[in-house]
């Protein structure tokens, strides 16, 4: 199978562990970072005393990739030359059902040799990478490397000599401190520094007609996160485990891991394939391959001191915020469907921070600090609190309740409280249960009395979805609110508030009867409330198919279908009437709208469309021109997700 993309992951871990082919062919530029900064994977085979180079830049001629297939844990491409074929196998085992697994910083490549022809070939693969991996510059600063022998396996390794854990914050920077690890299973090869000093290299020696073998990639970032002035290490570390007992393990169980992620990719692709009509299942199931392990490696998987889990997103090519709630709340249809723990592990910053002094209102907090630095909110600070690329927050967290540090016109109090309380019902929704919640019944109260006073018809609040300007009287904004307070009371009835429950889902109702009637424009449904012109995705109100609370009914999401199927361009419906752009995650969401599975394929399939046609070689971007097929800015995010939002409403998720 032939796919283009615009960028393939190769290694995909961590906002600091990703590294990504923008191109067509593995051997026409370097590997990169998500953010673009080169990262040099090299990759050249030897047959018969001659080099033929597969990966990377180099003068050696190439060996022709013929194919390229993307599933949901692997990137595995085919190349054809000098008599053999090679097969390789890049496989980040993120395993959303396993957290073990999914916080493990191993990465394999899997190599399959055989000979076209039947002849006998020696052959050696070798791979380097750069010390570029342990750098967030170009400058040279010195190394130090080493190696060891284990329990079924050799590994070498490298890293700065000087080292500063956290040593920096913020969005478009990678990682400066920590170890690269490369192993190779006992027998197989050998790992081993260059003369150069500057690549940790390995090499598999291969014979015969047919042979294959595999290498492991680790990377040991040794401090992960600042959870509130407590310095957490990765989930995989939290009973003392190390990096050297992990590629032990990781050695031992490639092929069992292996199996797994196989069995893993195809039932998500059937999942997918099910979900539309069979014309644009390729297309889906491209889509959700693309972004499975992206919206993953967008975040870090800790504990906090209580071992309770941390997923922390990193708010990618935005501006490095941590654990952002507008970020987390497209994001989590995927963790629904797969673990809801992960989404707990998304809202206890949140919900930590919003309790702290220096948080001094009653809408929560837009994120909890700057990558990788958890120490209270960064963004809509006052003027003179910035801080630039690659410097640290100080301890915002610790400030008392009268500093007034925060600028109330760059808050999202609307928006994140609705997010706040959809993720909390869909977490009681998805477990049965509203147990997680209710520690935080306060909080909540608080959030839902700020929807009942400002929700109906908000003011000119900033949104998630802003980018053409601010939106007096937003109805997308609106229907957010009453799909909060329709969720607050489903909490409340779960807590056993039966009356406060009645009292606040009839404010939903009233709240939804009022919203059809402003917004109602005949066939579709308005952009604000006071003006006749304009229209907008309603992706909000998909939580009223999804959590059954029945306020609109199925003719009002069918015209809104229909409308979206009218408006759409060459790779997808605009966001909102105001420009071209729009936003992958909400399409899917609005795509959930319906159960007609050819009605998805006219939202899904342009989706599909931007990816093999858009000129940008980055991450799949959530942010793109539905006419251009160019991409806006954002690259790498969680949000992808979101996409899995029609997996979502065909899950059993309706469980009470």
């Amino acid at each position: 199978m032939n796919t283009r993309v615009p960028s393939v992951p190769l290694i995909t871990h961590d906002p600091y562990f990703s590294i990504w082919s923008p191109a067509d062919h593995l051997y026409d530029t370097e590997t990169v970072h998500w953010t673009g900064q080169v990262k040099q994977m090299k990759g050249v085979i030897t047959v018969d005393g001659k080099q033929y180079r597969f990966m990377g830049i180099g003068s050696e001629p190439v060996l022709t990739q013929t194919a390229l297939e993307i599933n949901a844990t692997s990137s595995n491409y085919t190349f054809e030359g000098a008599g053999i074929q090679l097969e390789l196998h890049f496989l980040s085992p993120l395993l959303l059902s396993d957290l073990d697994l999914l916080s493990r910083p191993v990465s394999y490549i899997g190599i399959k040799l055989s000979s076209i022809d039947g002849k006998s070939r020696d052959t050696e693969v070798f791979f380097t990478f750069n010390s570029a991996f342990c750098k967030n510059s170009i400058d040279s600063v010195p190394f130090i490397w080493g190696e060891h022998i284990l329990k079924g396996c050799q590994t070498s390794w490298m890293g700065r000599r000087h080292q500063s854990p956290l040593g920096h914050s913020g969005d478009n920077v990678t990682i400066d401190w920590g170890y690269l690890h490369l192993a190779v299973p006992e027998g197989r090869g050998q790992t081993f520094m260059a003369a150069s000093g500057e690549d940790l290299c390995v090499s598999l020696p291969f014979s015969g007609a047919a042979d294959e073998s595999f290498c492991a990639v680790a990377y040991d970032d040794i401090v992960s996160i600042n959870y509130f002035g407590d310095f957490r290490r990765a989930y995989w570390a939290r009973n003392g485990k190390t990096i050297l007992r992990v590629i032990e393990e990781a050695i031992a169980d490639y092929h069992q891991v292996n199996e797994r992620c196989a069995a893993f990719d195809r039932e998500l692709g059937e999942r997918a394939a099910a979900a539309v009509d069979p014309g644009a299942a390729a297309d889906y199931q491209l889509i959700c391959n693309l972004s499975y392990r992206q919206t993953i490696a967008a975040h870090k998987l800790t504990t906090d001191e209580n071992g309770e889990i941390l997923f922390i997103s990193k708010e990618c090519f935005s501006n490095g915020c941590a654990a952002t709630v507008d970020v987390s709340y497209p994001s989590v249809p995927l963790y629904l469907l797969c673990n809801p723990e992960l989404v707990k592990g998304m809202l206890r910053p949140i919900f930590r921070f919003a309790k702290m002094p220096v948080w001094t209102y009653s809408f929560p907090p837009h994120d909890a600090g700057r990558y990788p630095h958890i120490t209270g909110q960064v963004y809509g600070l006052r003027s003179g609190m910035g801080m630039k690329n690659t410097e640290s927050y100080p301890p915002l967290y610790t400030y008392p309740e009268n500093t007034d540090i925060y600028d109330i016109r760059s808050q999202m109090p609307v928006e994140e409280c609705g997010n706040m309380l959809i993720m909390m019902a869909s977490i009681a929704r998805a477990e049965g249960n509203a147990d997680f919640s209710k520690p935080y019944q306060d909080l909540a109260r608080q959030w839902a009395c700020y929807l009942v006073e400002f929700g109906a018809n908000p003011g000119e609040q900033l949104c998630t979805d802003d980018f053409a300007g601010h939106l007096a009287s937003n109805c997308n904004l609106s229907a957010k609110a009453i799909m909060g307070l329709a969720s607050y009371a489903m909490l409340l009835e779960l807590w056993g508030e039966s009356a406060d429950a009645r009292r606040y889902r009839q404010t939903a109702e009233t709240f939804a009867e009022e919203w059809k009637r402003t917004a109602a424009r005949g066939d579709h449904s308005a952009l604000v409330f006071d003006r006749e012109e304009g229209w907008s995705l309603k992706y909000n109100l998909v939580w009223d198919v999804l959590l059954g609370f029945g306020l609109f009914d199925e003719s009002f999401f069918e015209s809104e279908i229909q409308w979206y199927i009218k408006m759409h361009n060459s790779y997808g419906v605009p966001l909102d009437s105001r420009r071209d752009y729009s936003k992958s995650d909400w399409i899917l969401w609005a795509a959930a709208f319906t159960k007609d599975r050819v009605k998805r394929e006219i939202l899904i399939s342009p989706i599909a469309a931007f990816l093999r046609d858009s000129p940008d070689r980055v991450p799949f971007s959530d942010w793109y021109d539905t006419v251009s097929a160019k991409h806006y800015h954002f690259l790498n995010r969680t949000v992808q997700g979101g996409l899995f939002m029609p997996l979502l409403a065909d899950s059993q998720f309706l469980r009470l």
